[in-house]
Parts: C-alpha cells; structure tokens; sequence
C-alpha cells in the first residue's frame, strides 16, 4: 500500500478549508473510517475527524480509499439522454420511475458505460460482479444489461425499504448490510453526498416533468 506523506501545514491546511477532500481508512475489523486529513508517524496514522484526531497503527489499516466526488447530472429528458430508451425500457418493465435510473445513472458512471470504480463496480449503474452474476447479467458493461439488472436492483430496494428514497438509494451506494449495521443511512461521507446528490437531480427532474405538464395540460 503507497502512504503519502502530508506536511503539517497541508493538514491544517485542509483541516481549515470546507472544501477540502476526504478519505476513508479502511480498517482491519471491515470498519470504514472517514478522516478529512491524515499525518503517517512512524507506525501509526494520526487522523483529523469531526470532533477531533485520533492515532491508528498503520498495521490496522487494510487501504486508504478517497471520497467519491458526484459531477452534476446532464439536464434533458429521459428520451433525449444517452441510452434513453434503454431507461425508459427497464423503467417500465420493472415499474422503477425512469428518472430515478437516470438520476442513479449520472451519479455512478456519468453515462460513461465502460466505467470502472475502485472497488470493482462496473458499467452505467456501477453494478458489482456479485449482484451482476445473482442477476443473471452475462455482459456487465452491456448497457442494455447493466441498465436492466441495476433498475430491477432498485425495485428490489424499493421494495425492501418501502419506497424510501433516501434508504433505497443508501443501500445501492453502501449496501443493505451497512444499513442493517447502523440501523439507518450509514455515517458515511460518501453515502450521504451520494443521497443529497441523486435526490438534487431527481428532485430538479420531476419538478421540471410537472412544469411541462402543466404548460401542455397533459
């Protein structure tokens, strides 16, 4: 595992500034830390979090893995999007509104269907390999199968959290088993910047569906 060295003025630095980057300690026990900056002293981490710092052993920490950063979803209608009509598709075969897979769409791979993340997901709706293979997907980064195996995985979500958007799209981020962990959306940085991103882009979809509505009467 590479450690970078980070000056104490770096950390003040960072630990000062709103918009600085954060990362997660992963941690031997499963355990995901988030840190907003980190100093390596010898055999140990000395870490800055919300309330306060903290030292670890450098031999408790699996990985260093930086918080995930969302790009601003692509304002159009679905119809109009890349691989619209494969989102309209799956929407209605699986009865998930069309712009929710949009939304989760834009905030995983920004339409981007070879994308792969750190921690293997792959493809348009990121899937994992795991929840590809329990879905019967062949092709992972097939846009048409990624598409259709992580829109029926939101209505298995959906249906698990009795419609709440806010668990439905934690547990797609974190996993149901972070969810069952904390009994609530997981304190996770990256979790919580997730929701408040997908529910911004949903949120500005719908309102902009209902002014259309309105104008035409239909």
């Amino acid at each position: 595992m590479r450690v970078i060295r980070l000056s104490t003025a770096f950390l003040l630095l960072a630990a000062c500034s709103n918009a600085a980057r954060a990362d997660y300690f992963v941690l031997l026990s499963g355990a995901r830390m988030n840190v907003d900056a980190y100093q390596l002293l010898g055999d140990r981490y000395r870490v800055q979090m919300n309330g306060g710092t903290a030292e670890i052993a450098v031999s408790d920490v699996v990985a260093i893995e930086p918080e995930e950063i969302f790009i601003p979803a692509p304002r159009m209608p679905v119809a109009e999007a890349p691989y619209g009509q494969l989102i309209q598709n799956a929407a209605q075969k699986y009865g998930v509104d069309a712009d929710l897979v949009f939304s989760v769409i834009a905030a995983e791979s920004n339409f981007n269907p070879n994308a792969v993340s750190r921690r293997g997901a792959r493809g348009l709706m990121q899937l994992l390999p795991s929840t590809a293979a329990r879905l019967g997907v062949k092709n992972i980064l097939d846009p048409g199968q990624n598409i259709d195996a992580g829109t029926r995985y939101l209505r298995e979500l959906l249906a698990m959290y009795q419609g709440d958007l806010v668990l439905t799209v934690a547990a797609y981020n974190a996993g149901p088993g972070a969810l069952q962990k904390y009994g609530r959306v997981p304190p996770y940085r990256e979790t919580q910047s997730y929701i408040r991103a997908i529910r911004k882009t949903y949120a500005q979809r719908k309102a902009k569906a209902d002014a259309r509505t309105q104008a035409t009467g239909r």
